[in-house]
């Protein structure tokens, strides 16, 4: 398994990982919407003059099998960075291989990389799985409203 960023070449592959996530979503009951995102949206965005958020592909030797969507965002009082997650996702066939603490571990390393704080999200309670796996890292709910949890996670790498 490796870790790699996308490129403007993987627009594509993008937009798919977006819609199997939503797809995942709308299957627990937490995501009822329609998708605006388009291929156009995700190259003016993400691979513009000014990214406004970064994805990281999980692959085998065959093919890619999770992404990590994110960006960053900064505190004023703290006057740091911290990431923040959107998307975590690893196909179902996948699952349980590694390739979710991969893309995790890649990601407190980027988080290191930029003297982040630490790394937010948030995962509806539905998804049991998830949040079992999330807990296993050491993430902390740090807020539930409705089916909304909310978390942060300061890995070891980045405690001083």
């Amino acid at each position: 398994m490796n870790i790699r960023s996308a490129t403007p070449d993987d627009v594509l592959l993008i937009l798919s990982f977006i819609q199997k996530k939503s797809e995942f979503d709308r299957k627990i009951g937490a995501y009822s919407g329609v998708i605006k995102v388009t291929e156009d949206k995700i190259r003016k965005t993400m691979f513009g003059s000014v990214p406004f958020s970064y994805v990281l592909f999980a692959e085998t030797s065959e093919c890619v099998v999770g992404f990590a969507l994110y960006g960053f965002r900064y505190s004023s009082f703290i006057g740091q960075p911290s990431i923040w997650l959107d998307d975590l996702y690893v196909d179902e066939d996948m699952r349980s291989q590694g390739a979710g603490a991969m893309l995790m571990n890649y990601l407190a390393q980027v988080a290191k990389d930029n003297d982040c704080t630490h790394l937010a999200w948030n995962a509806d309670v539905r998804n049991s799985r998830g949040l079992n796996f999330y807990d296993r890292l050491g993430a902390k709910v740090t807020e539930q409203k409705g089916n909304r949890c909310f978390l942060t996670w300061t890995p070891q790498i980045l405690t001083v």
